[in-house]
């Protein structure tokens, strides 16, 4: 399982209710069912990943996180994960919204933009960033809103939502040994617990 999944299934307390966003194929889910009984949904818009969902056992709903929440109440859950998702949607900061109103904290990962390889890359190249983390050329990226750690925090000041945890995650040894004095520079992906 990726970094990110692990910490997220750390912090998310035993016998709690979780939404997750872009659930993906559900194994989040499906862990935090087996390990920790955990009850929740996902959301999903892919039809081959929803297919994945229901092998695994996994209650799914399909959905379009650009439409927002609406269909659930306030508090129905009490943490809402959207994992690598925040940067695809129109309006990522809505969708954020609508996480704190549904959950009472939530959960979000996100590719580091302002990492040092996608500096390099794009400072000597001239050209958009290709890796194994973002797979994508510049014109069929699902990608739309390219954003850093500071950008982040910057948004969370903004809309008062709270920082209860930050975590940094590499995958390099040598960057995983200073993404936690330099996060912006060194940090492959942003994970990110709120609250209002």
């Amino acid at each position: 399982m990726r970094k990110d999944l692990d910490i997220i299934h750390n912090w998310i307390a035993p016998k709690t209710r979780v939404l997750d966003l872009g659930c993906g194929d559900g194994a989040l889910l499906q862990r935090l069912g087996r390990e920790k009984q955990v009850s929740g949904y996902g959301l999903e818009i892919d039809p081959e990943q929803i297919q994945r969902c229901v092998e695994r056992g996994v209650n799914v709903v399909e959905q379009n996180l650009d439409q927002g929440l609406g269909n659930f109440g306030d508090h129905s859950f009490d943490t809402v994960v959207m994992t690598q998702a925040l940067q695809t949607l129109r309006f990522p900061h809505l969708v954020v919204d609508e996480m704190l109103r549904v959950g009472r904290e939530c959960i979000i990962t996100f590719p580091n933009f302002g990492q040092w390889k996608a500096r390099w890359h794009l400072a000597f190249s001239g050209r958009m960033p290709v890796s194994d983390l973002l797979p994508y050329e510049w014109y069929d990226t699902p990608n739309i809103h390219f954003c850093t750690f500071r950008d982040f925090e910057v948004l969370c000041r903004q809309h008062n939502w709270q920082i209860l945890h930050r975590q940094v995650v590499s995958e390099s040894t040598t960057a995983g040994l200073l993404k936690d004095f330099l996060p912006n520079l060194f940090g492959e992906t942003a994970i990110y617990h709120l609250t209002r």
